[in-house]
């Protein structure tokens, strides 16, 4: 449970309707699981828009509503809360609810078109092998330590993820390997999130039906690094001619 004004920290308000200091037990941008005290998140998908909901999240028991556009007609009961992104705003709202898990582990993100699951997989047996608390995300299977998990997407939702990435640190897990899709980046998944370091492997001319050309396709892997810190690395594959694009605006340790 978690105050709505401290979850809203650096999620781009625009407006608020309604009181922020109201517990907040759940987080959920689907209308049908919202609950009492839930906090809904209208995000407009590649197919749906969630801002078509926010009725039915508010009549299931939503206290708060945070979207793109504020409805016309307002439950006074509610508090409705105006963000520039509301995909951006969801990974902020989802960090800060969980505690911001990935400041408390090493996260290392792999991502490019081919091997991620196989990177992701070596480095968690090689961290474990080693003696070390580990967790992983991939699209075969999650885990946390030795317990595993089912994995339904390759990089999971704002929510899912950090929920995941909470549970590994109350399992006291010191790293995370997760794959990065360009999906995952392109629609904000891991906005909010803070990456030790990163890892490039290849980039082929898959995904175009959802990307639509290669440079959208290209700048999709290439934000993950460019939003990398000072304190970061970033390890690209040399053989691949995209290597170098992917971190030419990164500020991390280049190797």
């Amino acid at each position: 449970m978690k105050l709505l004004k401290d979850i809203l920290y650096k999620a781009g308000l625009e407006d608020v309707s309604g009181s922020t200091n109201i517990a907040i037990t759940m987080l959920t941008t689907d209308s049908r699981q919202a609950k009492n005290y839930s906090l809904f998140v209208a995000v407009k998908g590649s197919n749906i828009d969630g801002h078509l909901f926010i009725k039915q999240a508010v009549e299931n028991g939503a206290i708060a509503v945070v979207c793109e556009t504020v409805p016309e007609e307002r439950d006074k009961k509610v508090t409705y809360v105006k963000v520039k992104n509301s995909s951006y705003a969801l990974g902020i709202i989802a960090s800060n609810f969980y505690d911001n898990p990935s400041e408390k582990l090493k996260l290392v993100g792999v991502t490019g078109t081919n091997g991620k699951t196989t990177v992701v997989t070596l480095l968690y047996r090689l961290y474990q092998n080693f003696g070390f608390k580990a967790g992983l995300l991939s699209t075969v299977v999650n885990k946390i330590n030795t317990v595993s998990l089912p994995a339904t997407h390759t990089t999971p939702d704002a929510i899912n993820l950090n929920s995941l990435l909470s549970q590994m640190v109350e399992a006291d897990c010191k790293y995370c390997f997760m794959e990065v899709s360009s999906h995952a980046i392109d629609q904000n998944r891991i906005a909010g999130l803070r990456f030790a370091g990163a890892v490039f492997t290849n980039l082929t001319h898959d995904h175009l039906d959802y990307h639509k050309t290669f440079d959208n396709y290209l700048k999709a892997k290439q934000d993950l690094f460019t939003v990398l810190p000072a304190s970061a690395f970033a390890i690209v594959n040399a053989d691949d001619k995209n290597g170098k694009i992917m971190v030419q605006n990164s500020k991390a340790k280049k190797w």
